[in-house]
């Protein structure tokens, strides 16, 4: 073959899975509302299950609901007759994915999970098939053809089945509040967990901090801005933050006086600024900067006192961010 020929085979299969995942998503139905709330709803686990690479796909989805705050674990549907049955509780719910929707070992288990009282979604490409029909929830993963030119071998079904997968996992972590910090604590090894867990302390500037009295000139200001990387914390005799005064701020005042620079800071900073906490999360600031569009904030300390400053490049730097 040639280097055309193989590319052209590879963008057929690239081009394939993302018109099959383009038609899963259109058909995202109420069933798919369903298993949500019935997986919000549990107390218990979520077991997946499924034959051959359905069940390869199943182990990954798996440890995508755990990783993301719902626990889960893999049953395999033969092993579940010899004994791993004792694993399922009445307060599970079970996703049980096949592509025909009949596969002979998963509608046996499913048998078995309703005489349990377990809750049950199916997960398949046929919306007709025994195990949508009597799941108490089912997502359409029907594909047009399989990547593979033989039609054989599941390639943008378990595409499409891996995207569902996902789908849930996802609307779940919402659903419960799931946060950054809760995927941190998750997730403690590895420079991501590392990154994650950053407190505020590790990332701020504490050194020749860029504090101004209220009284304070916009000269003094000016030159402070020029020195501190544009944030000047205003701060009185409480210690506590009064006001920031920033590069923007300077801009609007030239905009409007002429001779701006005798103008006492109080009478031009910003009286309710975004202030970050010592022992915050860096990555819980880092959100925070984003939305509100600014580059710095004030620390303080459980006092209310000025600690430090933390600056959106450091976090950058960090990997934070």
């Amino acid at each position: 073959m040639t280097r055309d020929e193989v590319l052209a085979l590879g963008r057929r299969v690239v081009r394939l899975e993302s018109e099959a995942l383009a038609e899963v998503e259109r058909r995202l139905d109420d069933g798919f509302v369903h298993a949500v709330e019935l997986i919000v709803a549990s107390s218990g686990r979520v077991i997946v299950s499924g034959v051959g690479k359905s069940g390869l796909i199943g182990l990954k989805i798996a440890a995508t609901l755990t990783s993301t705050g719902t626990p889960a674990t893999f049953l395999h549907p033969v092993e579940s007759l010899h004994g791993d049955l004792g694993m399922v509780g009445d307060e599970d719910v079970a996703i049980l994915i096949s592509k025909s929707g009949e596969s002979d070992e998963l509608l046996v288990l499913l048998e078995h999970l309703k005489r349990f009282g377990v809750r049950t979604v199916a997960l398949t490409g046929s919306p007709g098939s025994t195990m949508a029909r009597e799941c108490d929830a089912s997502l359409d993963a029907w594909v047009r053809e399989e990547a593979c030119p033989h039609d054989l071998a599941p390639t943008t079904s378990t595409t499409a089945a891996l995207a569902l997968g996902d789908a849930l996992a996802v609307a779940i972590l919402e659903q419960k509040g799931f946060r950054r910090e809760d995927f941190a604590r998750l997730h403690p090894g590895g420079s991501l967990g590392r990154k994650l867990l950053m407190r505020v302390r590790e990332l701020m500037e504490t050194a020749n901090l860029p504090l101004l009295a209220p009284t304070a000139t916009l000269r003094e200001a000016v030159v402070l801005l020029a020195e501190r990387r544009g944030l000047v914390i205003v701060t009185g005799a409480g210690k506590g933050v009064d006001g920031v005064f920033t590069s923007g701020d300077l801009t609007r005042v030239m905009e409007r006086e002429d001779n701006f620079m005798s103008i006492p800071v109080d009478d031009v900073m910003t009286r309710t600024p975004k202030v970050a906490h010592a022992e915050e999360l860096a990555s819980a600031v880092v959100y925070r900067m984003e939305q509100s569009g600014i580059m710095a904030m004030p620390v303080t300390g459980d006092d209310g006192g000025v600690v430090g400053v933390i600056h959106l490049h450091d976090l950058m730097r960090a990997g934070v961010a």
